[in-house]
């Protein structure tokens, strides 16, 4: 198996694997006791569970992009972007204020930070090479 083969399929596995634990939250959508051990949210207003089943269900949509993404290459920048700027928002929403920060799980704030970092690379790294492919000069045969 080529090194480019290799990487294809590491690529598409951490997809995957970041696709479906990006979706767990849409537990909440056929059980309302998920919210508690997903979001530590006891017994919630109707409000409250009502909004936290449609994050649920975003994040489930979310998560199937990025499953989608790893087996259709097309869909892999725009899946990314979402991911990126989906977590993004959620970090940079919760973890400035101390009293949401303390009540964040710390798998949460470490997957999306590695989902960011990671996805970011990846973005970065397709850009560089498609950068250099088109810099680099046609070689003339004599």
């Amino acid at each position: 198996m080529s090194a480019a083969r290799r990487g294809d399929t590491a690529l598409r596995a951490t997809l995957v694997v970041m696709g479906l634990i990006t979706a767990t939250p849409a537990l909440a959508l056929v059980d309302g006791h998920a919210l508690e051990w997903t979001y530590g949210v006891a017994d919630p207003e109707p409000m409250t569970e009502a909004l936290l089943r449609h994050r649920g269900m975003l994040q489930l949509l979310l998560g199937a992009a990025l499953v989608w993404a790893a087996f259709f290459r097309p869909a892999r920048p725009a899946a990314a972007l979402a991911a990126v700027v989906g977590k993004g928002a959620f970090l940079l929403l919760l973890l400035p204020d101390p009293a949401l920060r303390a009540d964040l799980a710390p798998f949460s704030t470490v997957f999306d930070l590695a989902c960011i970092a990671l996805l970011t690379a990846l973005g970065a790294h397709r850009l560089h090479r498609s950068h250099r492919a088109r810099a680099t000069p046609p070689v003339e045969v004599a």
